[in-house]
């Protein structure tokens, strides 16, 4: 068995990016905002290996596994099997002392393991204990995800730890609850634990997959092949073994007169968090961002300040991050940035764009295009589909997002990538289409 130790938390930082100069009456200020976390996450590791803790340091994660059981998991036959499989390769990769469960998911949530409300606690006997319960997962039945998650979120609240974590795999569509029964499911679930989310072959809908995973702050993909899931579920779990600081805001302080006009997380995917905002005093306000272990992401920040004349400047934004606290206090990380406005007639200065607010913009863009795109597609509008893909292609071309650009090459053939001109293939694999759809909020990092 490999060794594993577990580093110091993690430091945080903010770096803010920006052209702070506006001309003359101008109001929105624009800055992209670097936070890293580094000096934590696990030491050493292996895929499939359990990670361990050194002497005296105890672990602070529970995990829930829901796997999809409905009647459709059985065709063919090896999709149940191959997400055992899964299943299990995740068990194997929990560090010892994490509580965990494994859910089987149809029209209803059943607990497969340990059972009877508990959560079980991570070692050598109970891993084992837990991959035979496994051979209890088998198909029949519908899906109703909302229960899956409302089960895992009581399973995971019965644990006294910081990082709560769910694993979900889905191969069909929700069809036995109604869109908002999934929906009071998933607020009621939002900010308790974060969740990954999986589609598994090509019958599920990517919208469904992919806002579970929006609203619970965690990873959506999918796995077309389902001889694929066991690397993907360790790689899964090995990340959320990294993680360290569950439950982190931006928190953003405007002084008066300015207002927030949007806040999106830009790298490594496109995430809105506008409608996220949570009053936190006078004129600040917390942005979720769930779990960090050693790990970077860029936000864009876009800030309205008043109208000002040539030479004045002001303080638009601060930026800090912060951990909310039970009892209302808050947990500062000791990270803070400024974006600042500076209002001047120099034409060359006020009309500079900042590259990495350029960058993600245009990677912002790319990932709605590629929406809009393949809902025209779906509708039958042929022209409206091309111009929308075609301009995705061309985003892709400038930015360097080379996964994108080969994802986009299966849907449509490219003629001239600089200048987005391109035709829709007339036929489209169904995986290539859900995979492009699914991962098109995929951000490439500026070049620095």
């Amino acid at each position: 068995m490999a060794n594993f130790s577990k580093s110091s938390v993690p430091q945080f930082s903010v770096d803010v990016y920006q052209n702070e100069y506006l001309p003359e009456n101008g109001r929105e200020v624009n800055a992209i905002v670097t936070v890293s976390a580094t000096g934590g996450g696990t030491v050493g590791s292996a895929v499939g290996a359990p990670h361990l803790y050194t002497a005296g340091q105890s672990p602070d994660a529970a995990v829930a596994i829901m796997v999809d059981c409905s009647g459709s998991m059985d065709y063919p036959p090896t999709k149940m099997r191959n997400a055992r499989d899964a299943t299990a390769a995740a068990i194997d990769t929990l560090r010892d002392g994490v509580h965990f469960a494994v859910i089987g998911g149809t029209h209803v949530a059943k607990e497969v393991y340990p059972g009877s409300g508990r959560l079980a606690v991570a070692d050598a006997a109970t891993r084992e204990q837990a991959k035979q319960s496994l051979r209890r997962l088998s198909a029949g039945g519908g899906t109703a995800i909302g229960t899956w998650l409302r089960l895992a979120d009581r399973l995971l609240s019965s644990a006294e730890v910081s990082i709560r974590h769910g694993i979900l795999l889905t191969d069909g569509r929700n069809e036995h609850e109604s869109p908002e029964d999934l929906k009071a499911a998933l607020d009621s679930c939002a900010g308790r634990f974060t969740c990954d989310a999986r589609g598994v072959g090509t019958d599920w809908e990517v919208k469904e997959v992919t806002g579970i995973a929006s609203a619970l702050l965690g990873t959506a993909d999918i796995v077309a092949d389902p001889a694929a899931l066991s690397a993907d579920f360790t790689q899964m779990m090995e990340t959320a073994m990294g993680k360290e600081v569950a439950d982190v805001s931006l928190r953003l302080w405007t002084p008066v007169g300015t207002a927030i006009k949007f806040v999106k997380q830009v790298a490594p995917t496109v995430a809105e968090l506008t409608g996220r905002r949570t009053e936190a005093g006078p004129r600040a306000g917390d942005y979720p961002t769930g779990s960090w272990g050693d790990e970077s992401r860029d936000y864009h920040v876009c800030v309205e300040v008043p109208l000002a004349g040539v030479g004045q400047e002001m303080l638009a934004a601060r930026v800090s991050l912060v951990i909310p606290q039970g009892d209302g206090s808050v947990r500062n990380l000791g990270a803070q940035g400024l974006v600042r406005a500076v209002w001047t007639d120099d034409m060359v200065a006020s009309t500079r764009i900042n590259s990495q607010v350029a960058h993600y913009t245009g990677q912002a863009e790319l990932a709605q295009v590629i929406q809009q795109g393949l809902d025209l597609r779906k509708s039958g509008d042929v022209d409206g589909a091309t111009a929308k893909l075609g301009r995705a292609v061309q985003l892709a071309n400038v930015s360097g997002n080379a996964d994108t650009a080969k994802l986009l090459a299966k849907v449509v053939d490219v003629v001239d990538a600089a200048a987005g001109t391109v035709r829709l293939k007339a036929k489209v694999e169904e995986a290539d289409e859900m995979t492009l759809e699914t991962r098109s909020t995929k951000t490439v990092r500026v070049k620095k």
